[in-house]
């Protein structure tokens, strides 16, 4: 787990062998103390026999980001690449594959964050359900005594403008999907907001503080009775 997250993910430690064979690597890093100096080697095996191979220096004061300058070198080298997905796989290229199975439909990190925070808080609501029961749109969050409907939305799946990059492979196949989830996205915030719901959409890369503090403030204000803002959505004003 330490040089899965050092090097951005386990597919990112990976070294091409040829034949379409590909070994996992990991990052050694030996201290010299005759000089003090730190040097990481990039290790993986072949064959049953390990092979090694110096990549730089570090001096950073944690060995947590030695190993991630020594990955960011090995990956600037071109010692480590990312393996091609599985044949039939659409996604653009295996880091592409291990987000799109990382981001489950429901019950992601971002979302347990933020009902953990609002909880906390004293605040009530029920979970992935339908707003409007006649209308098949499901919410993350429904706060139905408020009309209140919150969406965390994956920066992937819903085309974050921040973080999502448009796939190389497939890319007319993956635009075209990606388009639709923002236009569903849009509908939904329409049919909501024109049956007297507000809507507050977040991105699963904001702060869940920051998300618990929005929608605290909305349930608070419309149960207090000084009004509800105007229908609105955060993130991209979707």
């Amino acid at each position: 787990m330490e040089q899965d997250r050092a090097a951005g993910g386990r597919h990112r430690r990976s070294v091409d062998l040829g034949d379409g064979r590909y070994a996992r690597a990991s990052i050694a890093l030996k201290l010299y103390r005759r000089t003090r100096r730190i040097r990481a080697y990039l290790r993986w095996s072949c064959n049953g026999a390990t092979r090694e191979r110096y990549v730089c220096e570090v001096d950073h004061p944690t060995r947590g980001e030695n190993l991630a300058e020594a990955w960011r070198q090995a990956r600037l080298m071109g010692l480590v690449t990312d393996p091609p997905p599985p044949e039939g796989s659409t996604a653009s290229s295996d880091a592409v594959r291990a987000v799109m199975r990382a981001n489950r439909a429901k019950d992601t990190g971002p979302e347990l964050a933020l009902r953990r925070l609002l909880h906390a808080s004293g605040l009530r609501y029920r979970v992935d359900a339908r707003p409007v029961p006649e209308v098949r749109r499901k919410a993350d969050l429904v706060f139905p005594g408020v009309r209140l409907a919150v969406f965390v939305d994956g920066c992937f799946w819903h085309g974050c403008p921040e973080h999502y990059r448009p796939a190389t492979r497939n890319a007319e196949f993956w635009r075209e999907k990606i388009e639709g989830n923002r236009n569903r996205d849009r509908e939904t915030n329409d049919i909501l907001r024109a049956a007297g719901w507000n809507v507050i959409r977040v991105w699963e890369h904001e702060a869940p503080e920051m998300a618990a503090e929005l929608v605290s403030r909305e349930v608070r204000a419309r149960r207090s009775g000084s009004g509800p803002s105007p229908p609105f959505a955060t993130g991209d004003g979707r």
